[in-house]
């Protein structure tokens, strides 16, 4: 298998070698005055029907390229078309890692962004002091659920978090008494009545992301003079 190359200003469905065998992706382009960001957007749990396609994902992803990031969003193993089987958050965490080679690799230029939601919020969290990006984003981040103890708190780069009140599955209570047992707190966004799904509230989902990133945007890319 082959490894390719980031799409220059279109958006595809790719297909790369990971450790479990294929990862399927799909990359896709800012939508307005392009940043050199890329960002990988993580997943909630497959063993609950997880996959790149949930609409939190998915919002989440568009709220970051109108904001000007291309994004990536990929299937952990045994998901969707990558391959391999659900490993309990060890394997997903070398996906993640072969994810963010390639956007480093195949895009040099440009600043790595991590985002995750639920299950994909604590990956991206396990791996965020390895891959040091410049900013993270953590959605309803399962504090209670999976083990934080063995996180390294970020620090260096900027967080966000955001956090339903109203959510069924995460406990806001375990988050937050997570967030105030850390040195170096992130900006927190408490979302209220609002479950672990952001029902009829994926456009202020949107919102809060935009807004939250919006101080870390580096300046757009200049329009090639060709």
């Amino acid at each position: 298998m082959s490894i390719p190359a980031f799409p220059s200003d279109a958006s595809a469905t790719l297909t790369l070698p990971g450790p479990a065998g294929a990862i399927e992706m799909i990359v896709e382009a800012a939508e307005t005055s392009p940043r050199p960001v890329v960002a990988i957007v993580c997943h909630p749990l497959p063993t609950e029907g997880g996959t790149m396609h949930n609409k939190v994902v998915t919002m989440a992803a568009r709220a970051l390229r109108e904001s000007g990031a291309a994004t990536v969003r990929f299937n952990f193993r045994g998901v969707g078309g990558s391959e391999g089987e659900f490993d309990e958050g060890e394997g997903e965490c070398e996906d993640l890692r072969a994810v963010a080679a390639w956007v480093r690799a195949t895009r040099p230029d440009a600043q790595l962004w991590l985002a995750g939601f639920s299950f994909g919020a604590y990956v991206s969290l396990r791996m965020a002091d390895e891959l040091q990006p410049k900013l993270l984003i953590s959605i309803a981040p399962p504090a209670g659920r999976w083990d934080f103890d063995r996180i390294a708190p970020p620090s260096g780069y900027p967080w966000l978090v955001i956090q339903g009140e109203a959510d069924e599955i995460v406990d806001p209570n375990a988050v937050y008494a997570w967030i105030e047992s850390l040195r170096q707190p992130p900006e927190l966004v408490r979302m209220p009545d609002t479950g672990h799904f952001f029902h009829r509230r994926l456009i202020d989902l949107r919102g809060a992301i935009k807004h939250g990133v919006r101080a870390h945007l580096p300046p757009e890319i200049a329009p090639d003079p060709s």
